[in-house]
């Protein structure tokens, strides 16, 4: 079987950094990912409002470095979790990264591959996030 999910979206929220008992850092935030459907003939935006967890020092880094608004490319696999809440069966879809990419808002100077943005000291830089598990 083969689970994997690639995504890019904008992060909905400020992520929620947390700790298990034995200090593992877990990190869930919500993204919305946009796309372009044809209904009826006519092309409609449609969103998707996903949620990701992630664990380890990537989840430090997302607690760290990402906000509302931002970009980010996340690579993972869905999962559903269950559990029963007032006696009722309940369950939901995410998707746990194995990688969590930060996008970068790109000045039409660096698209057209001039300099970089004049504004790029104002953040705080995030670390390259890599991993064996990526693809490219």
């Amino acid at each position: 079987m083969y689970n994997k999910v690639i995504l890019v979206g904008n992060l909905t929220k400020d992520p929620e950094l947390r700790y298990t008992p034995q200090g593992t850092a877990v990190a869930s935030f919500r993204i919305a990912v946009n796309s372009k459907i044809k209904h009826q003939g006519e092309f409609k935006d449609e969103t998707l409002f996903i949620s990701i967890v992630v664990f380890g020092k990537q989840a430090e880094n997302v607690g760290q470095y990402l906000s509302k608004g931002k970009s980010v490319l996340v690579e993972g696999r869905l999962q559903e979790r269950r559990w029963e809440s007032e006696g009722q069966q309940r369950s939901k879809f995410e998707v746990v990264a194995n990688s969590v990419r930060f996008l970068s808002k790109r000045s039409s100077a660096q698209s057209e591959g001039g300099a970089e943005d004049s504004n790029a000291g104002d953040d705080a830089v995030p670390p390259e996030e890599t991993t064996d598990s990526e693809p490219f």
